[in-house]
């Protein structure tokens, strides 16, 4: 078997913090989000963050209102590439107010790139990665 790309990733948000999600994926890190309108509609329980053609992150709200990342129980991270230079994606994050947790030059699927963490308003990790240098 030869997987080929990561299609996405599920993760759980608290349910009333729909807008706090909105606010960091798509106000702040510029990626789309979709599938509002049958999530609003009752006919699907999660709504998607779009990070490239065929990936995206699933955002299914619970109704414990806990914050189900805090804790990572067994996750720790999903990486992005992003097409722009490290220096371009530190940018975009000190224009939008992220955080910057750290910065590496992590081995991933493609190599050996720089990358920054960021962690979300519910406490998953993300690693953006920059495509070229």
């Amino acid at each position: 078997m030869n997987g080929t790309a990561i299609d996405h990733v599920k993760l759980l948000i608290p349910e009333g913090d729909v807008e706090t999600a909105i606010a960091f994926y798509r106000d702040a890190l510029g990626f789309g989000i979709e599938g509002m309108d049958l999530y609003e509609a009752d006919e699907k329980p999660f709504f998607s963050v779009r990070l490239a053609p065929g990936a995206v992150i699933h955002l299914q709200p619970t109704e414990t209102g806990e914050r189900p990342g805090a804790d990572r129980s067994g996750y720790d991270h999903v990486a992005v590439r992003v097409d722009d230079t490290i220096e371009g994606i530190e940018s975009a994050l000190d224009d939008a107010g992220v955080e910057i947790d750290r910065r590496l030059d992590p081995l991933g699927a493609t190599g050996v790139a720089p990358a920054v963490y960021v962690t979300d308003p519910f406490g998953y990790r993300l690693e953006l990665k920059a495509e070229r240098e």
